[in-house]
């Protein structure tokens, strides 16, 4: 480390020091109630889609869900002659807790990159950025691909962070069976397109059709119309879907105009599309998304959970960040969420 990116750290050290209260940053400490809702808000807006999630702090390690959805419609009539008006919970209480688990966030940068930082006034930004955005990108993977909590994770067997905690998707397939489709007519499978018309047949024509069909007999029929509604899917899925559509309609002008208007708007598939990052391959998610406490997904992080350690470690020629927080991934309203995998579309001799 150069002798400018010796004071640039240790004026960033001094910093993060200050900001917590506490003597030495390289002692285990825990993150203060003011950092700890700053560096929420900095990881939830550092990674696009993350942006449009709710991030809440909570109190307990085990409890209640917030609960931002509804329960179905409160408007009715009584004859107060013979009954007592009776009222109905504007929030959704399905019974279903959240449980905060511990994730570790552990980071490192080498000097190399450091002196290359410290060449500019924004060092401390910089540094700071670099380990708060891949705790973003961290809690995109998890939140759609975790399965389970290990004791100990395995980045070899998963990749995608499938055993740091449960994701979203999963939370629905165990807590809402009914609203997470695995197969039609064929097991394990979801056919979508033409078909030979004899012994290979669809259960779609298209991906709007098992999208429609979601809508109307997944979701709960008061969510089915929100405006809020997103279609989730990954970028190499919505490839595939927009190939497939050049290639039926672009041949046709008025087709081709027509698709080229629903492209640009991004409702191609009848409703607005979010293409995630990570976000599992033949799959699809329709829940409400949007941001300012909007969102039907949420990550909860649990008050003074957060604990972290940096220290400069010459044996590796880097500095390391050691930081933990307990926090779940939440679905608030099961009714107003709904997913499709083991989808196979149709190749022109099989479906794949």
């Amino acid at each position: 480390m150069r002798t400018q990116t010796r004071e640039a750290f240790n004026a960033y050290k001094a910093q993060v020091a200050q900001l917590n209260g506490v003597a030495d940053v390289a002692e285990k400490f825990a993150v203060s109630e003011s950092v700890e809702q700053t560096l929420e808000a900095r990881i939830m807006e550092s990674a696009g889609f993350l942006g449009m999630v709710n991030s809440f702090i909570v109190t307990e390690q085990i409890g209640e869900k917030i609960g931002l959805g509804s329960n179905g419609p409160i408007a009715g009539r009584t004859d107060t002659n013979s009954a007592d008006r009776a009222t109905a919970d504007a929030a959704t209480t399905d019974g279903h807790k959240y449980t905060c688990l511990q994730t570790n966030f552990d980071t490192h940068i080498r000097y190399a990159t450091l002196d290359a930082f410290a060449k500019f006034p924004d060092f401390q930004t910089r540094v700071r950025d670099v380990i708060v955005r891949q705790q973003a990108l961290d809690r995109l993977m998890i939140g759609f691909n975790g399965t389970s909590a290990a004791a100990t994770t395995n980045k070899t067997t998963s990749p995608l962070l499938q055993d740091v905690n449960i994701g979203w998707l999963k939370k629905l397939q165990t807590e809402a069976a009914a609203r997470y489709m695995t197969q039609g007519a064929n097991a394990g499978e979801i056919r979508v397109g033409a078909g030979n018309g004899t012994t290979l047949l669809p259960d779609y024509k298209n991906v709007a059709d098992l999208i429609a069909d979601m809508r109307t007999n997944l979701l709960d029929a008061w969510h089915a119309r929100d405006s809020q509604l997103k279609v989730l899917i990954s970028a190499d899925f919505e490839q595939e879907i927009i190939g497939g559509m050049i290639k039926n309609y672009a041949e046709v002008p008025t087709e081709a105009n027509a698709m080229a208007m629903l492209l640009a708007n991004g409702k191609y598939l009848g409703l607005q599309t979010e293409v995630v990052p990570y976000f599992p391959a033949r799959t699809i998610m329709i829940t409400r998304i949007g941001a300012g406490g909007e969102s039907n997904l949420s990550i909860y992080a649990q008050s003074g959970s957060r604990r972290r350690t940096i220290i400069d470690n010459p044996k590796r020629d880097r500095i390391e960040n050691y930081e933990s927080v307990n926090e779940s991934y939440v679905i608030e309203d099961l009714g107003a969420a709904c997913a499709a995998v083991n989808i196979k579309l149709w190749n022109g001799t099989a479906f794949a």
